[in-house]
C-alpha cells in the first residue's frame, strides 16, 4: 500500500510505540508499592561518575561516587513525595519542562527516520525558493551625481557607447567602477535598494541609463548575469535532510498532540471574538 512508504506514517508508528511506552511506565501508573522501590544500577552509577568525570576532568573517588549516589536517591525520594502531594501541579516551571521534554521525545523520533532520496528530492522541489542561489550581476557603472540634466546623461551615454574617452565622464564618489559577480543583496548594501533590481532586467554589454541608486544616478554596463538556480540534492543534501526532518517532527507534534487531545474534553472560553 502507498501508505506505508510515507515517511509520516513511519513517524506514527515509531512514535506510538514511543508513547505507548512513556504511558506504560510513568509514574501515575506506579502503584502505592512501585513508589517504594527506589533501583540504583550499574548503569546509573556508571552515568553519574561520568558526568562527575565530565565536569572535573577526573573520576570521582569512592566517597565521592558514594556521595553522588546518595545524592541521587535522596533526589528520587523528594520527587516521588512531592508528586504523591501534587507539588508539581499548578508549577508554570515543571510544567514547562514536562511539555518541552514531549517536544523532544518527538525531535527524536524524527532524527532517528532516514527518509528515501526520493523523499527529500520532492521535499527540495517543493521548496526550492529556500534553496535557490541569488542572483549574480557584474558590471561597470558612471556616476553623474545626484540630478544630471537629460543633456548630459544623453551625451555621456553616447559617449560609452561611441568607446570614446570616458575618463572625464562622472562625479566624485567613492563608489566601486566595477563589481565582479556579486549577489544581489551584496549590490544592494552598496549602491542601495532597488538599484540590483534595475541593472538585472538591462541588455547585457550594452551601456545603459539613467538608473538610480541611493546616492544619485549611473550609468551601468552589465558585463554577466548567472540567473538563480536551485542546486542538486547531492550539493544541499544536509540542508535538506535538516529540513525535512524539522518539518516531520513539527507534523508529528502536531499529530501526536491531536492524538493526545482526543482523550480529554476541553472546556475554554470562546475568545476568537464577534465575526467582522
Amino acid at each position: 500500500m502507498p501508505i506505508l512508504k510515507e515517511p509520516l506514517f513511519h513517524f506514527f508508528l515509531i512514535g506510538a510505540a514511543i508513547f505507548i511506552w512513556f504511558h506504560i511506565v510513568a509514574p501515575g501508573n506506579e502503584t502505592v508499592e512501585d513508589l517504594e522501590v527506589i533501583t540504583i544500577d550499574e548503569n546509573d552509577v556508571a552515568l553519574l561518575s561520568s558526568r562527575f568525570e565530565t565536569q572535573w576532568k577526573r573520576p570521582p573517588s569512592d566517597a565521592e561516587l558514594k556521595a553522588l549516589v546518595d545524592a541521587s536517591i535522596r533526589e528520587e525520594v523528594l520527587v516521588r513525595e512531592a508528586r504523591k502531594l501534587g507539588l508539581d501541579r499548578g508549577d508554570p516551571l515543571i510544567r514547562t519542562r514536562l511539555s518541552q521534554k514531549m517536544d523532544y521525545l518527538t525531535e527524536a523520533i524524527a532524527t532517528s527516520i532516514v527518509p528515501e532520496d526520493e523523499d527529500l528530492e520532492a521535499f527540495l522541489q517543493e521548496n526550492a525558493e529556500r534553496y535557490a542561489t541569488p542572483v549574480m550581476v557584474a558590471f561597470h557603472q558612471v556616476f553623474l551625481g545626484e540630478k544630471p540634466g537629460e543633456a548630459e546623461i544623453e551625451n555621456a551615454l553616447a559617449t560609452l557607447r561611441a568607446k570614446q574617452d570616458v575618463s572625464d565622464l562622472g562625479g566624485s564618489t567613492l563608489l566601486p567602477v566595477s563589481m565582479p559577480l556579486s549577489a544581489t543583496r551584496v549590490i544592494e548594501s552598496v549602491f542601495g535598494g532597488g538599484f540590483s533590481k534595475d541593472i538585472t532586467e538591462v541588455e547585457t554589454g550594452r551601456w545603459t541609463g539613467p538608473i538610480q541608486s541611493g546616492y544619485g544616478i549611473h550609468l551601468v554596463q552589465v558585463v554577466a548575469i548567472e540567473p538563480s538556480q536551485t542546486p542538486p540534492l547531492a550539493e544541499i543534501h544536509d540542508a535538506v535532510l535538516r529540513d525535512w526532518r524539522r518539518e516531520m517532527s513539527e507534523a508529528l507534534a502536531q499529530a501526536q498532540y491531536d492524538t493526545l487531545a482526543e482523550n480529554y474534553e476541553i472546556v475554554a472560553p470562546d475568545l476568537s471574538g464577534p465575526a467582522k
